[in-house]
Formats: structure tokens, sequence, C-alpha cells
């Protein structure tokens, strides 16, 4: 997901019995999955540190959701949209939300046992709500660019007076690496403690707030970056409106492209995206390393593409159809673990505010029907095939388990049954998916109206099987009653 705007008859669901799920799919994990994408040292604890996980933005996580037995949820109520929520090395959530109310970015530290704010900092506010992607330092310090074009580390402690508090503990101005009037979409940090970043404009450069070296590199004119950017050892993997890049740099810092390769970008946007090309993250993924290969989908009408790329050399493993059982389009990184990707449907998602540039869409307006599509690279790397496609709705970036073996996301139920037709009184759904088959395990009723929307933004599993799902209105806290 890359821009998340700001605003946007309960069904009952029946729940699958668990039993035999808690004890084969645990098993089971280890063998359709492979290693995630390498643990970055720079960063906080895998799985939590960045909104997809990990710097590869695999959207995947060693940890367990909650397990077997009843659920419970409760909404922190923090009147803001929270797209990030990451959990650190003690334990505490961070999440980085833009009030309803003046859209001023704040940073919150979330109660681990209930999800309420602890403390908050406002910082200085810009477009993209100021910067939604940040990732948790190894020192569990929030790492953002604000609206004034600063790299931001904001730590936190126990305050004087009993408490908490949130501080910058470190800044390095960007401004004259930013050109005025541009904004940072993305950031993360790579293999030698360097912070690299994406502007909307299609700048990319790297960071050192050790040395206060900053080094840029121009993109193509014309090319945007509407996405946040992803890192592994090999490199670090840009997705701009019109190609993927897999970029390095030299002993200084200086960047420099190792592959561009381009794609079918569409005659224009998706209804249920928010900019005219693709709407991933580029993924690292692979069964070796973890990070073997590259993917992105495409923006190519009326059936969009998986493109899976060899991450070395930047060659093209495969491109297969996916979304063909709901709506072919999509706002969201894939998920990536061993040979697998998964791809979840935002095609005519009802987003509440768009981009000031997003652009008209074709068609106008659709209605939401979901859909998710598992593919999977041969075993030969020849290439790619499509196991299943389903149209569940989901309305929030998946995030899948490798502990539980099961992805775990936020359904969307229509008002009127049995419809796609989508209002501010849908209700909204916990679930819990097998990955083998893309059947629906278990749900857990959230609530009712747009209090409760997830926004397809993504949510993080913390330790202790605990789900922190923001909202448009703060975060969901699920977990085991």
């Amino acid at each position: 997901m890359p821009r998340s705007p700001l605003f946007p008859r309960a069904a009952v669901l029946g729940a699958a019995c668990l039993l035999a799920l808690a004890t084969a799919l645990p098993a089971r994990a280890a063998s359709l999955f492979g290693p995630l994408p390498p643990h970055n040292p720079y960063t906080g604890p895998q799985g939590t540190a960045t909104m997809h996980g990990d710097t590869g933005s695999s959207d995947a996580t060693p940890l367990a959701g909650p397990g077997p037995g009843s659920l419970t949820s409760r909404r922190a109520a923090l009147q803001s949209a929270c797209p990030t929520v990451l959990v650190g090395a003690d334990g505490y959530p961070v999440a980085l939300c833009t009030p309803i109310l003046g859209q001023v970015p704040t940073v919150h530290l979330l109660d681990p046992q209930s999800g309420d704010s602890l403390a908050e900092l406002p910082i200085a506010k810009g477009s993209l709500l100021g910067g939604v992607y940040a990732y948790l330092d190894d020192q569990d310090r929030l790492v953002a660019v604000d609206g004034n074009r600063t790299l931001l580390r904001i730590a936190h402690r126990r305050a004087a007076a009993g408490g908490w508090e949130l501080y910058v503990a470190s800044s390095l101005s960007l401004a004259q690496a930013v050109p005025g009037g541009d904004a940072v979409t993305g950031i993360s940090p790579d293999w030698q403690g360097r912070v690299w970043f994406a502007t909307g404009g299609g700048t990319v450069g790297t960071a050192d707030d050790r040395t206060g070296a900053v080094h840029t590199l121009a993109l193509p004119a014309g090319e945007r970056v509407d996405n946040s950017i992803s890192t592994a050892p090999a490199g670090t993997a840009v997705a701009t409106t019109h190609a993927t890049y897999l970029l390095t740099a030299a002993a200084d810092g200086t960047p420099s492209v190792a592959w561009r390769r381009p794609y079918d970008r569409g005659p224009a946007r998706k209804p249920g995206q928010l900019s005219w090309g693709t709407g991933s993250t580029p993924t690292f993924f692979g069964p070796g390393t973890g990070a073997d290969y590259l993917t992105v989908v495409d923006n190519a009408a009326p059936t969009e593409n998986l493109l899976v790329y060899r991450t070395d050399t930047g060659a093209q493993v495969c491109s297969v159809p996916v979304l063909k059982a709901g709506g072919s389009g999509s706002e969201n990184s894939p998920i990536g673990a061993g040979s697998s990707v998964f791809v979840a449907s935002t095609y005519g998602y009802p987003y509440p505010a768009l981009p000031d540039d997003a652009g008209a869409s074709s068609p106008a307006d659709a209605d939401f029907k979901g859909g998710l599509s598992r593919v999977d690279v041969r075993a030969d790397g020849s290439g790619c095939d499509l196991k299943w496609d389903t149209t569940v709705r989901s309305a929030a970036v998946p995030r899948l388990s490798t502990a539980d073996g099961l992805i775990h996301t936020v359904i969307r139920t229509p008002l009127i049954p049995f419809t796609n037709t989508t209002s501010i009184l849908d209700s909204f759904f916990y679930a819990e998916i097998n990955p083998a088959t893309g059947k629906t395990v278990r749900t857990r009723y959230l609530g009712t109206s747009s209090l409760y929307d997830t926004l397809q933004m993504v949510g993080s599993i913390a330790p202790g099987g605990v789900v922190y799902q923001g909202t448009i209105t703060g975060v969901v806290r699920i977990a085991n009653g």
C-alpha cells in the first residue's frame, strides 16, 4: 500500500473448527514456505520492524497470530488513521498516525496490554501524511522523514514525572537533496546502516546520519515513486509508475542502477488504486536466501500480472495473470515467502479521499469484489504457476505467519448480503486464511461502520499472538480471550 488517504447490519460469519488446523498447519508451514528475507541488523525485530514486516517487504512474519480458542478485540480510539504500527524489542508498539482533524502526523507509543496511547509526539506536516512509511531501528527508534524533509529518529523513555515520553533522538535535514515541493515516500536501511529514501518526484538517495553524507540519483523524468522501497543485501528495490529497479551504492553512498525492468502500466489508474502504475511495494522472497527473487504486480488491463525477476540479474522468471476471480487491480504489496507469492485485490475499494495527483480512474468506479491469488515459482526457476484464486474481500494488507501457517487479514462484509456494494455501515471481521487452499478458516467480528474501516492498511503480529490493526480512527487490538 503506498498512500493511505485519511478518511475514509453486521452479518454473522461462522467460525470454522480449528482443532485439526491447530496441529496440522504449524507442522506443514515449514514445508510450504522457505526462509524469510535476511534480517537487517540496523532494524528492530524480524516481522515487526517495518510496515511490511522486514526491509525485504515480505509481509510475512516468524511470529504466530492468536492461537485456537476464543478471540477478543478492542478498539483504541485515536481519532486518527493509523497505517503504521510497529513493535520493538521491548514489546511496545509504536504507531504513526494522522489525525482526522488538522492532519498533523503524530507518533504514538501504545500500551501493549490495551492498545491505548501512552505518549504522543506530533511531527511536521507535509504531503502524504508526513510520511506513512517508517521503520524501527535496532534501538527501537522510529525512523521517518517529516514534512520538513528531515530524517528523524524518535525514541521513547520513561518521563521524569512518571509515564512515558517520545522525543527526537537525532535528525538530519534532507532539504538540499529533496527538491522543493517534493516529498519522501519511502525509506529503508541498507546493510551498511545508510538510510535509502525515494521521493514522489523520482529522486532516490542514501543518507548517513552518522556522518551527515547524503547522495542522490534522479530517475527518468516522468517516473514517480508512489510506494515504499525495499532493501536486501543485494541492493535496494524501487517500483516507479513505469518500471522496477534494483539499485546499489558505491562505498561513499552514491546510488546507481543495477537493472531496470519496465512493466505494463495500463491505460489509467484503476478504481481502488491511489496512483497510475503498480500498487506494489516491491517484495524480496525466495527459497534459497529469502531474497532470490523480486516481485511486483503490474497494472495491465483488464487483468494484471504478477511479475517475478531474479534479484541478481533482473531476468524475468514469469508473468502470471492474477486476481481473475475478483477485481484485477491491487494497491497492496504482495506477500512473499519461500517460493510462494500472494496478491490481494483492492479493485473498487471505496477510499473516502484520494491524493491530489491521483488522476481519473478507468472505469470511473467499480464494486469491491475482493480477490486473493497464490502463485508459486517452480523449483527449477523455469516459470510460475497460479495455484488458486479466490474472491475473499480483504480490507487490509494480508500478513502471512510462517509460525502458525495462516494468512491474517480483515474482511469487509457488505450491509446488503450477497452483493459487492459498500457503505459506511459495512461490517469488518478479523480473518485467518489457509494459504494452501485460500479458504477462510476462522473469523472474529470487529465492528460495524466506518469507525472500523481498515482502509487497506496493514496489521502487525506482535509477540504473544497479538494483532494490532490500524483503522481509519485508531488501532484495533486482537488477541486470545
